[in-house]
């Protein structure tokens, strides 16, 4: 199935602004057969202490029902012709996680999609989000941890976290881990990471995802980023996730109808490379 399985909308406060009828217009020309609309919920008020990045991280509590009325809309619009599926990006909220639970149950349409993705870690300040700006990382990040191998520690120790936390939830909605190696998005602009450490910690997660039912978003969102230019999931690991029939979901991470479709060959020639085609 030619399926990209995380994108977003006009809902996004930190993308475009065009409808997300032109993001699944642009789908359908590439001949997609399913596309998933995955927007960022609401995020606890003064999740950040950063006034100017709170207001482009999310929607707002307000926006939930316009949001899911609007994907139901366009699934309408497209029906017969490519299947929209209605689903959320879900933040890992350490500590907060009763607010995700929360999040879910405001929403009245059923879910057919969930991405959980860690994008904040606790930090100098506060809690920070790793992929915001390579000197915000330096700053609140770095500066907090001291050093590259530490961070990246924090990271995975989040992620196990956000596996376990979505596994609990009672939900018919697919689920999938977002952006696994999303910690590499600075990657060429900031101190290195070890290979090693990261791949030890990537193989730890096999055992957990097999057994929680999460597949993996095959995010190709940091092969367009000037500061990463890989996938943010390593093609041993997708090796690795076939072996043991965890699900691989190609997701295009659009924020922008010129971005759907992104990276889709390279996935298609992973998956069929590690499918021994």
């Amino acid at each position: 199935m030619k399926w990209d399985g995380h994108t977003h909308s006009q809902f996004c406060k930190h993308g475009s602004e065009r409808h997300v009828r032109e993001y699944v217009a642009k789908a359908l020309e590439l001949e997609f057969t399913r596309y998933t609309i995955t927007e960022h919920p609401p995020v606890p008020e003064r999740w950040i202490d950063d006034e100017v990045l709170m207001r482009e991280l999310a929607m707002d509590m307000s926006e939930l029902r316009p949001y899911t009325d609007c994907v139901r809309q366009v699934k309408d619009e497209f029906a017969g012709q490519l299947e929209v599926t209605l689903g959320l990006e879900m933040d890992y909220l350490h500590g907060h996680e009763a607010f995700s639970e929360a999040i879910l149950s405001e929403v009245h349409e059923p879910l057919e999609d969930l991405l959980i993705s860690v994008h904040y870690l606790p930090a100098r300040g506060g809690m920070r989000c790793i992929d915001y700006k390579p000197e915000d990382f330096r700053e609140h990040l770095l500066g907090y941890y001291g050093t590259m191998a530490k961070v990246v520690d924090a990271y995975y120790d989040h992620v196990e976290l956000a596996i376990r936390n979505a596994a609990a939830w009672k939900l018919t909605a697919r689920k999938r881990l977002g952006h696994i190696n999303l910690i590499e998005k600075f990657r060429l602009v900031l101190p290195s990471i070890d290979a090693a450490q990261i791949k030890e910690r990537l193989v730890a997660l096999l055992p957990l995802l097999q057994s929680s039912g999460l597949g993996i978003d095959v995010n190709t969102a940091g092969i367009r980023k000037s500061t990463c230019g890989i996938a943010y999931v390593p093609d041993w690991f997708m090796e690795q996730c076939h072996d043991r029939s965890i699900p691989l979901v190609y997701g295009s991470d659009a924020h922008h109808p010129r971005d759907v479709g992104s990276g889709w060959e390279w996935f298609h020639e992973q998956t069929k490379r590690v499918q021994g085609l």
